[in-house]
This record gives structure tokens, C-alpha cells and sequence, in this order.
């Protein structure tokens, strides 16, 4: 059957923007992506997925519409189009246009009326139709041959199609033209139709289930009483022309040409130049690599030959391995990649190292281990060596290469082939170059992938290793790839790591991020392998004993929660059966929404705000805070245990943040939770490797605080903490006016919640939902920290007028985060900007001294030759497996390296716990 899809351009391109509102997509020139990202993606998974043979995306016009002259005032309200999307629109529609599909637009007419009129025509001629789109609005134009397809959105993970049935148990009517009726009645506040005053979906759906139709209902609007009545009595006539403005026409003048329709091939050279244009690798893979038959063959690779002797220059030019490959980007030259597979060879390979100043490495290894399977080199540009490894004695053979201190290594990702020698047993001494880091320091609200890094920098898309493994059943091991194929990839690495290099070091110097690059994120490199090498001990037979524990509470709460709600058979782990039970039958929430799926929405948000209607909430919300730690720690920490050491070697990222924070994964020992008691207890199981060490935990007191008081150089908050005051209890006695003593524990809590607030750019009903009191009371405390503190208000002020003019913000190690939508003319995207544009110079700086710590803790530790070990850092935290007999030793390089790692105005403070477990220490 012939399948047509009429795509509604804005809807889809206004979702698509919104879905990224607190991520944005940017190319490195600063373009926000997100609507053509999104939308393109929609797009895709319609071609992919449905195979329309006919297809056809719907713009509005420029201008107004017949609606406007019927109803100045339609869409009034209505916000002009964020200049992001406004500047996406010319390249949505060049990808539409590479991908050969039409756009329709027609004058006076929205893009609603050009489909709904079209749906129909080809409807008639035999058409499947589908009208892809979130607006609620096209329900009204669904017939047995005539479907909604609402894309994926937020929770809902595939596409709904809605016939005539989906939309009759949706809108509670018998036929979908009756939807009409309902927004005629209800109104639609977003495009100005006033509907009639009163009547909101629930009754406007009651009202035509029984009555038909808007018309019927005002020929019997006698039957209805009170202050219903009166409003359609008096509003009859507003009431008639919503229903006219809610009509999608039929009659637009535009007929159907099936022909001009048809799906057809895509424009493959088109749509990579414009995917090149805005940095779109993902997608780029997606279509080229199914599609590489249809890339014109200067955009192709070319089978391999070998190279001209005459042309090479290295020492070994012998003509029997070395070969040229012709790359995909014009702008990378000839590429010659050797093999080095035998011990001359490598002997060979090991004289040239020692030749140069600086290489560039790809280690090739087992996934989840560090078996190394081989490794390519590159020396200069337009070369590179692979060496495969049959066991560790080969890689040991390059010590002397490694030991080198006056050579550089560089790797994208340096700290994964520094790990890669530490469990190979070879000591590393080079200097470290990372282009991971480089480009992360430069622009950290990119991503940073190494596919991503060299399509940005070089315009050339190089292969991932993840593809090379292959998806799903036909997954390989690393050791099952080729020889020629680990060559060929690693090879092309390690030459393509050398040119991102090149490029890289005088945008570093341009933007004077030398220091932040070579003094904190090149000297932490070592730190954080050293630290996910040691690892960190646990106990194993705490947590099963924990678990079973936990299991009892858990039962006890979900038979309490059973017998609450009368349900003896209710799957209390199942959103949608405690919807039904807590929104159905017990009626907590008369206004209870619904998810994209149709189920009511318990997520925590919604139920927090139900505390107060049952005792239910509260043990609704126990049972899922149980539940998720037993999963995610309880259950899940032991299988993080390496059998070769015994410990949990967890992967700590230093370019995941745009702030500069750390964070770690496998497991994430940073979100364990420290509110709760029993979230707490997690940290007991974290203990000492042997009873020769003890826990030591250190962290920063109140280092953010310190930093704004630095930053905003407030005479009363730097006076505090120079004083040794706590600062809660300072800020309560200025904010309530009080002498230090007569600070009450209230008024400590909620000027530690003002404090702590104000960083993050808390506002007046933010403050009074978190402190549980009025609106008026949140804003009174707030202006009485202001009053208290008036140059924190000043600083915070000047950092988004500094942010406005310059497009980012600093850290006191000029850390820069790029806060691209701070102009923006939606309020909520440029509010989002500003309370970043506050807190990104503070959180910035936490993380930077931080590291400073931990770069100035490990060396003095080294230096020392001190045997215990750091382990584990969470945020403003530092944790060590101690040697007992070193303890006083390392509380002293502790002490030091946090406290005196800058000078600021006012003192940096550790506090130094000790204890048989993190949790004692802690």
C-alpha cells in the first residue's frame, strides 16, 4: 500500500529545540544544533523505520494567516521564534533538501490546514497518510486511512500512531471530528483561542460526550445550571469562533502531485558537505556507512598500494611493508603505516624513538582489561609504526622508550596508556601531551570522542574501534580483529593524534589556558591513574549482611503500603499500578497528569508534593530509596571486584564535566548517598586493604563559600571565616539579627540553606519550597542575606554582566565555561545561562584547587616515599589507604597540600577524619 508521511515542520523543530533546553548541541563556532539535530533525527527514524514511499515536510508561511483576519488577537501571546531556531531554519532546510524531499508551504495558510488538506486528497487516491506531529490538534483529521504519529518524547521510547480508536479513548468522544468541539470549548492558551471561560479538557470532554457537539450544546444550554451556564450563555459567540479557529481547513488551495512525493535517494554528497558544516559525526556515520556505495570516489577510500620507494624516508624503506592508503578528507596527504612484527624491527623501531623529542601513541587492548594487544606510534604526520604484542616481554622491551624523561608521549587519553604500562609492569617517566584534555580545556561543553575531536579539527572522519567490533551477536574481541585491521586503525590513530596536536598547542597558547592545561589537568593525568590503579578495598560480607537487612525493611514497608491502599496484589515497584491506585482510586490528586504513555506520572517530584495528602507518599518514597540502593550499591559493588587485586578499580573522568569537577564510573563512587543513614552506611564497607593500614579521610570545609567570599570580597563573609566563625551560624545571627549565641538550630538551617543557595542561583520560591515556608519568607531571606552580604549580590550581578559581554566565565585558574545562550531572548534558556554564569566561577575554582591538592598530595607523598595510598576522590573530598605507621606523616602532607594549595583571602581548611572504615573517617 502506497504510505505517505506529512511531516509538521515548526511543531517537530520546537520540540526538538526544547528537548536539549538543558543541554544544547553547539558547534565549535558556536552554533546551537539542537533543533536540526533533533529534527534530523526524526527524520531519520522515519525513512529507517516506516519506509514512506511517499513523504513531504510542511512549513507555515512567512507572515499571517486567514486566522489572524477572523481574530487579531490569535496567537498574540505568542513569544517571538528564540533566535536559535530562527538562525536553524536555512540549514533544516537544506537537509531536507539533500534528503529530496519536498517543502510545502502555501500564503494565509498553516501548515495544519496544507496537511490536514493533502491527508485527505491522498486518503482518496488510496494513500495510507500519516501526519507526524506532537500537536494535539490533528486528532480531529484521523480516519480509518488517515493516522497521528507522534514521535518518541522523554519517557516514551518508541513512536505512537493513533487512529480513529487511539483517538476516541483519548478525548473520551465517538468520533474524532467531536475533538474540534473540545478545543473549541477549552481553548488553547498557547495560540490566544479564548474558548469559554471555566471550561477546562476534563468538562469540555463531559460536556461533549453528552451533548455531540458545541452547537447542540448551546441549543440545550438551558439544561446546565449556575455559573456553567451563564459563561456559555454569555460567551456563545466566543465559544463558535474558537471552534471556527480550532478548525483545521480542508479546502486549502494546494492539490495533491503523488509523483513530486515520491521517496527517493538522498543527495549523499550534499548532505555531507552541510553534516561537515555542523559537526554532525554521529550522523554522518549513520548514513555514509550504510550508504558508501553512493559517496562520490573522491570521498571514498581508494584500495590500498604500496609506496613508492622513492618516497620513503624512514629506516625502513625496504620496500616489503610499508604501503600508501588514500584518506577520506582532500586536506590529509598520503599516509605510509608499517608493521612491525618482528624483534629486528622492533629493535629498529626503538632507535628512531630515540632520535626524536616526541610520539604519539594508540594502545590497542582487551576491552574491560588492560592485555595489551599491540600498539602504533607516529613520529611524523604522515606516518605511523604497529607493533603487535604476543606477550608483555615485547611491550617490556620499549622501557628505556617510556623511561625517558626528556621524551613526550602524546595520546588522546593518556591516562588509559599510562594504566596500560602500570599493569604491564612499565614504568612511565616521558612527559604527557593529551589532545583528549587539550580540546576538553578549550572547549568543555563539547564532547571530546576522538572521532568527534579529528572530524571537528581536520574535517575527516576516521573509523571508531566500537564499529570495527561490530553490535549484538556479531560482536569480535578485540584478539579475534585481523592483523591488518588493529594496523590499519591503530596506525591511523596515533598519525591522526600527532595533526589534532598540532593543532591544539597555539589555540592553548591564543587562549592562555597553558598554565590550566600544563599545571592542573597534565600533572592530575598521574594522579588519577595512580588512583584507579591502587583501588580501594571492601567488605563484602558487610554488604550481603546489609542486603538482607535492607530486604526485611523493604518487605516491611511494601506490605504497609499494600495494606494502606487496600491492594494485597499490588506490584508496588510498577508506576503504573500505584498511578492507578494512588490518582484512581484514592483520589490524591484530582488534577494528577498523565505520561506521554497514558499512565499517570509518580515520578518523585510529583509524589514529594503529595507528603501532606497521605502517609502513603512517604513510604512509597522509602521503598524506592531501599530499592535503588540495593541495586545500585548494595547488590552491584562486589561484581566490581578485579580477581586479579581484590579491590574496586573505578574509572575516574577528567573531561566529563563542563565545570572542571571529576567524575568517576564502573562504579560511580560519587553519588553514593550521604543524606541518609542508611545511605551512609554504604561507606562502612569501604575499608582499609590489610590491618596494617587505616582509613584517613579529608575534605575542604566549606570551600565554595570561602571561594565566593574570595571572589565577591565581602568585608562581613571574609571577616567570618577569617575570624574561624561558622559561617551558617554568622550568616543567621546578620540575616535575623541575633548575637552568635541566640542562633537557634531553625535559624542555622535555613541560613545554610540560603548560603549554599545563592551559589546556585536560588530564587525566592525556591528557597521557601526547600525551607518548607512561605513565599514571602523565602524572599525576606533573601533580601536580608543580600543586606547582610551586599557585595555577594554585587559579584554575582557583575559575573553575568562579564558573561553577557564575553560569552563565558572564569575560574581563579581561568578555567573557562562558554555559556553560549546568555543573550538568548528566551527567558528560560538565558536564565539557565545566568545562574551558570554565578555558579561555574565557584564550582570551577572547588575543582581546580582540588586537583592542586591532589597534584601537590601525590608528589609530596612520592617524594617522601611514603607506601600508602590515595584512593578515592568525591567532589571536595580525599580519600587514603594508610599506613598506620605513617599516619601522623600523611595528616601532615594532607594538611598541607589541601590547605596551602592557592592563597586566597580568607584560609582553606581540611579536616582530617581517621577511622577503620570510610564511614568512621568520614
Amino acid at each position: 500500500m502506497k504510505k505517505l508521511f506529512l511531516l509538521d515542520a515548526y511543531a517537530l523543530i520546537y520540540r526538538s529545540y526544547y528537548a536539549f533546553i538543558r543541554n544544547p548541541r553547539f558547534t565549535s563556532n558556536g552554533l546551537n544544533t539542537s533543533a536540526i539535530l533533533g529534527f534530523t533525527n526524526s527524520l531519520l527514524e522515519v525513512l529507517e523505520k516506516q519506509n514512506p514511499s511517499h513523504i513531504a515536510v510542511v512549513f507555515d508561511p512567512k507572515g499571517k494567516t486567514f486566522r489572524h483576519e477572523e481574530f487579531k488577537e490569535y496567537k498574540a501571546q505568542r513569544p517571538p521564534m528564540p533566535e536559535e531556531i530562527r538562525d536553524s531554519i536555512p540549514y533544516i532546510q537544506k537537509i531536507i533538501e539533500g534528503f529530496n524531499i519536498p517543502c510545502l508551504s502555501v500564503d494565509n495558510y498553516e501548515a495544519d490546514d496544507v496537511i490536514g488538506t493533502l491527508a485527505h486528497q491522498a486518503a482518496d487516491e488510496g494513500f495510507e497518510v500519516y501526519m507526524m506531529t506532537p500537536d494535539k490538534d490533528y486528532a480531529q483529521l484521523v480516519t480509518k486511512n488517515i493516522f497521528m504519529f507522534k514521535p518518541k518524547r522523554g519517557g516514551r521510547k518508541e513512536e505512537e500512531v493513533w487512529g480513529v480508536d487511539e483517538v476516541r479513548e483519548s478525548f473520551g468522544i465517538e468520533n474524532p471530528l467531536q475533538v474540534i468541539d473540545i478545543l473549541g470549548l477549552m481553548g488553547d492558551a498557547s495560540d490566544n483561542i479564548p474558548g469559554c471561560p471555566g471550561i477546562g479538557p476534563k468538562t469540555a470532554q463531559k460536556l461533549i460526550e453528552k451533548y455531540g457537539s458545541i452547537e447542540n450544546l448551546l441549543d440545550n444550554v438551558e439544561d446546565l445550571k449556575g455559573k456553567q451556564k451563564q459563561n456559555l450563555i454569555e460567551y456563545a459567540d466566543q465559544v463558535r469562533m474558537s471552534k471556527m479557529l480550532v478548525t483545521i481547513k480542508l479546502d486549502v488551495p494546494i492539490k495533491l502531485d503523488a509523483k513530486s512525493l515520491e521517496h527517493e535517494e538522498p543527495n549523499f554528497e550534499a548532505l555531507q558537505e552541510i553534516f561537515r558544516e555542523l559537526e554532525f559525526a554521529t550522523l554522518s556515520k549513520r548514513i555514509f556507512n550504510k550508504n558508501t556505495n553512493n559517496i562520490d570516489s573522491k570521498n571514498k577510500p581508494t584500495d590500498k598500494t604500496k609506496a613508492d620507494s622513492s618516497q620513503q624516508t624512514s629506516l625502513f624503506d625496504d620496500g616489503n611493508f610499508g604501503y600508501t592508503e588514500e584518506k577520506v578528507s582532500q586536506s590529509l596527504p598520503i599516509q605510509r603505516y608499517f608493521l612491525i612484527d618482528t624483534a629486528e624491527r622492533r629493535q629498529d623501531l626503538r632507535a628512531e624513538m630515540c632520535l626524536v623529542e616526541r610520539y604519539s601513541i594508540r594502545m590497542i587492548t582487551q576491552k574491560d582489561s588492560y592485555d595489551c594487544l599491540g600498539f602504533a606510534v607516529s613520529l611524523k604526520e604522515d606516518e605511523a609504526f604497529y607493533v603487535p604484542l604476543s606477550d608483555k616481554a615485547e611491550l617490556q622491551e620499549f622501557h628505556h622508550i617510556f623511561g625517558d624523561e626528556n621524551l613526550t608521549m602524546i595520546a588522546h587519553d593518556c591516562k588509559q596508556v599510562l594504566l596500560t604500562l602500570f599493569w604491564n609492569g612499565v614504568e612511565v617517566k616521558n612527559k604527557l601531551w593529551d589532545t583528549l584534555l587539550a580540546h576538553y580545556v578549550l572547549q568543555p561543553e563539547l564532547k571530546h570522542d576522538f572521532d568527534y575531536v579529528v572530524h571537528q579539527l581536520l574535517n575527516y572522519m576516521p573509523k571508531r574501534f566500537e564499529d570495527l567490533l561490530g553490535k549484538g551477536r556479531d560482536k569480535k574481541s578485540a584478539k579475534n580483529l585481523s592483523l591488518e585491521t588493529l594496523h590499519q586503525f591503530a596506525c591511523e590513530e596515533a598519525s591522526l593524534t600527532l595533526r589534532v596536536q598540532h593543532l591544539l598547542q597555539p589555540t592553548l597558547e591564543e587562549r592562555k589556558v597553558l598554565d590550566l592545561f600544563h599545571n592542573i589537568e597534565i600533572p592530575l593525568v598521574w594522579v588519577l591513574a595512580q588512583l584507579e590503579y591502587n583501588g580501594a578495598t571492601i567488605d563484602t560480607e558487610l554488604l550481603s549482611d546489609y542486603k538482607k537487612k535492607l530486604e526485611e525493611e523493604l518487605n516491611e514497608i511494601e506490605a504497609e503500603i499494600k495494606e494502606m491502599a487496600d491492594e494485597p496484589d499490588l506490584n508496588v515497584a510498577s508506576p503504573k499500578q500505584l498511578g492507578e491506585v494512588l490518582f484512581g482510586k484514592m483520589q490524591l490528586n484530582s488534577k494528577a497528569k498523565k505520561t506521554a504513555s497514558g499512565q499517570y506520572s509518580t515520578s518523585e517530584k510529583v509524589l514529594v508534593k503529595l507528603r501532606d495528602k497521605h502517609p502513603i507518599i512517604n513510604k512509597i518514597l522509602a521503598y524506592r530509596s531501599l530499592s535503588k540502593l540495593i541495586s545500585t550499591y548494595v547488590e552491584a559493588l562486589p561484581h566490581y571486584i578485579s580477581e586479579k587485586t581484590g579491590r574496586i578499580h573505578t574509572t575516574f573522568n577528567q573531561a566529563e564535566t563542563s565545570t572542571g569537577r571529576l567524575s568517576s564510573t564502573n562504579p560511580n563512587l560519587q553519588n553514593i548517598p550521604i543524606r541518609t543513614e542508611q545511605g551512609r552506611y554504604i561507606r562502612k564497607a569501604f575499608i582499609p586493604s590489610d590491618d596494617e593500614h587505616i582509613f584517613v579521610s579529608a575534605d575542604y570545609s566549606q570551600i565554595e563559600l570561602r571561594i565566593m567570599a574570595h571572589l565577591s570580597e565581602d568585608e562581613e563573609m571574609l571577616a567570618a571565616f577569617n575570624r574561624n566563625e561558622d559561617i551558617h551560624t554568622a550568616t543567621a545571627a546578620k540575616v535575623f539579627k541575633v548575637k552568635l549565641e541566640e542562633v537557634t538550630p531553625e535559624m542555622r538551617r535555613q541560613a545554610k540553606t540560603a548560603n549554599f543557595g545563592i551559589i546556585y542561583g536560588i530564587s525566592a520560591w525556591g528557597l521557601a519550597e526547600r525551607l518548607d515556608i512561605s513565599r514571602t519568607d523565602g524572599k525576606q531571606l533573601i533580601d536580608g542575606y543580600f543586606k547582610t552580604y551586599p557585595k555577594v549580590k554585587e559579584f554575582m550581578d557583575e559575573a553575568v554582566h562579564k558573561a553577557r559581554k564575553r560569552g563565558y566565565v572564569e575560574t581563579i585558574m581561568q578555567r573557562r565555561r562558554y555559556l553560549k545562550d546568555i543573550n538568548s531572548n528566551n527567558a528560560i534558556v538565558r536564565g539557565v545561562a545566568e545562574r551558570n554564569a554565578i555558579n561555574a566561577p565557584i564550582q570551577g575554582s572547588a575543582a581546580d584547587i582540588i586537583k592542586l591538592a591532589m597534584i601537590r598530595i601525590h608528589k609530596m607523598m612520592k617524594e617522601e616515599g611514603l607506601k600508602s595510598e590515595m584512593i578515592i576522590q568525591v567532589h571536595d573530598e580525599l580519600n587514603f589507604n594508610c599506613l598506620r605507621t605513617e599516619l601522623e606523616e600523611l595528616k601532615r602532607i594532607i594538611k598541607i597540600g589541601m590547605e596551602e594549595a592557592v592563597k586566597l583571602s580568607v584560609p582553606l581548611t581540611a579536616e582530617i577524619g581517621v577511622g577503620d572504615n570510610w564511614l568512621e573517617a568520614h
